[in-house]
């Protein structure tokens, strides 16, 4: 554990406030958790409790916990990962990148448009989901057919 600030923490903060990539705010996480400085204390415990995609989360509150951090002071608790939708109007949003695609599109198609208009929603489910590209060709298929 290092008692210090990390040269590079405005990196970090960016990485750890990169709401479409998980996998960069797991990065970030890891290095924050070898420093015990309130700037890190305060991003794991933000992370902990706000984040998600749950891998993100667990991670964050492991290291805080390690890190004796609370929140108001009180301890804060990892609650279970979401299930069902974990985006507020996920199924308009892969309507409209369904209807925004020609009429012969590919399975890649839909995921790349996905991925490009809701990066957000995309990085949410493809952090939560461990079949990520079962559950969106199943959401897909699922869709009301075009007007």
């Amino acid at each position: 554990m290092i008692k210090e600030t990390p040269r590079n923490i405005e990196e970090l903060k960016k990485k750890a406030n990169n709401k479409n990539s998980w996998r960069e705010r797991l990065s970030a996480v890891n290095v924050l958790k070898e420093y015990d400085c309130k700037q890190s204390k305060d991003i794991l415990a933000r992370l902990a409790i706000n984040d998600p995609v749950f891998k993100v989360k667990e991670t964050a509150f492991r290291a805080a916990q390690a890190l004796g951090v609370t929140s108001h002071g009180n301890p804060i608790y990892l609650g279970k990962g979401k299930k069902g939708n974990l985006v507020k109007g996920i199924n308009k949003k892969l309507e409209k990148v369904r209807n925004s695609l020609p009429d012969d599109y590919s399975f890649e198609d839909f995921k790349s448009e996905f991925q490009k208009k809701y990066p957000s929603a995309y990085d949410v489910y493809e952090g939560n989901k461990k079949d990520f590209d079962g559950w969106l060709k199943k959401s897909e298929a699922n869709l009301p057919h075009r007007k």
